[in-house]
């Protein structure tokens, strides 16, 4: 909204925030599924750009700890570029930072039934919902592999864990038979077929929290999102200089970020589309984004993280295809939606996308094996 349009009381929200100079306009930004966001325009000189946030609270039950991991993380890695710059050179990477309330100093706002932040723009760059090249996959690799590398020595219990069983594919399945238990009996083709697709995977469901629980994988801080349009690529230039909406930062495995950039990154159509048939998972875009992520972040993985890249590529779309279906069974509660049985497409979207990773497991896990003699042979 213009502040035109706008009764002023997003405009005092973000006023009440440490800003530099009077509040020009403000305009909804993005189309996250979770939480509303907005771009704050500031007088000058110079004219600043801010983001300003409301945190779902039904999904972040504690945003006071989703803020103070934020800032552990940006301080962290202020910290790593300030002693030793990037690991790829001259290459500019950029943390988005918390302003403060003017009353309180907090890093946040409770006004108007809602939790608020605010945060610097990533100026000169942008995001994109789809990778156009291979090029732009690359980058976007880069860009996780990066952030991957510069938190690669925080300690993961600095972090809260925010949210509890995100990405813990077994409890959304737990989570998914009781809402199928509860719900209304739900009939047509996709309802049968989406269930049935669940059930044939139900055994691989638990593949990389068994190999955690084993010891062969570790918990360490994880962005949680990295999806594409969270991964901001400089104007001009091209490169990734940013990771984006920090709210889901936690311990966790880094394969769910390595599973959910690449499930995000490798479906040129991406999860809107309508055309089922289309859906596919491009493995030239794969071996693009991987090749990137390896370029930043190889020295820092282990055999075993090596050994389980395809099953986080196969899982993370999985698992989201089933959080969209068991959305649709509770009746739109987590997502927001746009129409009916939006979400019930959207899981049709990622179980094709499944399908198609378990129709090219050779030729995947083949470039992964290439691609880490590679890591291992680089100086």
């Amino acid at each position: 909204m213009t502040l035109g349009e706008s009764d002023g009381a997003l405009v005092s929200i973000a006023e009440a925030f440490d800003l530099p100079g009077r509040v020009r306009s403000l305009e909804p930004l993005g189309s996250g599924n979770v939480n509303e966001s907005f771009v704050v325009v500031c007088d000058g000189p110079p004219v600043e750009r801010f983001v300003l946030q409301r945190l779902n609270r039904r999904v972040f039950a504690r945003p006071d700890l989703v803020m103070a991991n934020m800032l552990a993380l940006g301080e962290h890695v202020e910290r790593r570029l300030a002693e030793s710059g990037s690991p790829l050179g001259e290459r500019r990477w950029d943390v988005p930072r918390v302003v403060r309330s003017r009353s309180d100093q907090r890093p946040w706002l409770e006004r108007e039934g809602g939790f608020w932040r605010l945060i610097t723009f990533v100026e000169s760059a942008r995001s994109f919902e789809l990778v156009s090249s291979a090029e732009q996959a690359r980058e976007v690799g880069i860009g996780l592999g990066l952030f991957h590398h510069l938190i690669s020595d925080l300690s993961p219990e600095r972090l809260a864990d925010t949210l509890e069983g995100f990405h813990v594919t077994p409890r959304y399945l737990e989570h998914y038979d009781a809402v199928l238990a509860g719900a209304p009996a739900a009939t047509g083709s996709d309802i049968s077929h989406c269930r049935a697709f669940v059930e044939e995977r139900r055994s691989f469901a638990p593949v990389l929290e068994e190999a955690r629980a084993s010891g062969r994988l570790r918990l360490r801080p994880i962005h949680g999102d990295p999806k594409v349009s969270n991964v901001m690529l400089e104007a001009g230039s091209g490169r990734a200089v940013a990771l984006v909406d920090l709210d889901t930062v936690k311990p966790g495995l880094i394969h769910y970020d390595i599973g959910d950039c690449l499930r995000s990154c490798c479906n040129p159509l991406g999860e809107e589309t309508a055309d089922l048939e289309a859906v596919r998972f491009d493995v030239d875009l794969c071996r693009a984004l991987l090749g990137g992520y390896l370029s930043a972040a190889s020295g820092f993985l282990t055999a075993a993280d090596y050994d389980h890249l395809f099953a986080a590529i196969r899982l993370i779309s999985f698992e989201l295809g089933l959080r969209f279906f068991t959305d649709h069974l509770a009746g739109d509660l987590y997502f927001r939606t746009e129409r009916p049985d939006h979400n019930l497409q959207r899981a049709l979207v990622q179980f094709r996308l499944t399908s198609s990773i378990e129709v090219q497991e050779p030729t995947i896990l083949a470039m992964i094996d290439e691609l880490r003699s590679g890591a291992a042979g680089a100086p």
